[in-house]
């Protein structure tokens, strides 16, 4: 077992997390059904971030929700272990973790929120042929360039939410946009999916700023060059804590007077948290 992987009884179930854990059970159960005799035991690793800026939507309610599948499921004839170990947001880190748990007998791993660790997770469960349940990252390249027999993908991708809200927007009126984006691959995909739908719909992008990722809370330059833009909407191509600290900085600098928010991927639940005063006028597509 590598170093930061460990049984865990972390709290906060989400219904994402249970969907994510049931579906790697049924994924799991499917490669070793030949091997059960000798192997009565599923082994899942639960990839997650554990210490940035996706913990709160993953993180430990990912791994209780597996660890909660996993006890529903004993009643089938064998036992699932549930390993976990925290990825840092880092694509290097999270390869390594990756490949050690294959190697190890993991069968299957689930959640992996970052597409650029995603991506890397892809790649590795095709080489060794075992299974990469992602219900995490957003990227629509899983799905695209990226596609992989060994992977899927579900919950919500940058094509749907660029659809769900970037389409929608241009259409009744925000025809002007500027982005602010996480700098790796699931920013620039949202981005570029959004793009495509805004222009698709008779819209313009009047330009986009990239920030370093994970590193960044403070976004008063990037919001600065959002309103010198005069675009009519701003479009926030990242997710987690990155984008409820880009609505309550722009919330501060008086941004939401001239310019419409679209959270490009956020739940009810981040709304919950950040506050009516603070979130009013958002938009956004709820994933469900």
């Amino acid at each position: 077992m590598p170093a930061g992987a460990q049984l865990s009884d972390a709290s906060g179930i989400g219904r994402r997390g249970v969907l994510g854990a049931a579906g790697a059970l049924a994924a799991a159960g499917g490669v070793i059904t030949a091997a059960r005799a000798q192997a009565p035991t599923i082994r899942l690793g639960v990839l997650t971030d554990m210490s940035g800026p996706y913990r709160d939507p993953t993180g430990p309610g990912s791994v209780a929700c597996t660890q909660q599948a996993a006890t529903e499921m004993a009643n089938r004839g064998f036992t699932v272990e549930v390993i976990q170990a925290d990825h840092q947001n880092k694509p290097d880190v999270g390869a390594n973790i990756a490949r050690q748990w294959y190697d190890q007998g993991v069968d299957a791993i689930v959640d992996v929120p970052t597409s650029s660790v995603a991506l890397a997770i892809n790649g590795i469960a095709r080489e060794k042929n075992k299974v990469f349940l992602n219900s995490g990252a957003a990227s629509s390249d899983l799905t695209g360039s990226a596609c992989s027999p060994n992977t899927v993908h579900f919950t919500y991708d940058t094509y749907m939410l660029a659809k769900g809200t970037g389409a929608a927007l241009a259409r009744s009126g925000g025809d002007t946009w500027f982005f602010i984006t996480a700098d790796y691959a699931f920013g620039h995909a949202l981005q570029r999916d959004t793009s495509r739908f805004v222009e698709a719909a008779g819209g313009k992008v009047l330009g986009a700023a990239r920030y370093p990722f994970p590193a960044t809370t403070d976004f008063s330059a990037f919001l600065v060059q959002a309103q010198s833009s005069r675009a009519k909407v701003l479009g926030l191509a990242n997710a987690g804590t990155d984008t409820s600290t880009c609505i309550k900085q722009a919330r501060e600098f008086g941004l939401t007077r001239n310019m419409k928010i679209a959270g490009l991927l956020m739940s009810f639940m981040e709304v919950h948290s950040l506050g009516l005063p603070t979130a009013q006028g958002l938009l956004m597509t709820e994933p469900f």
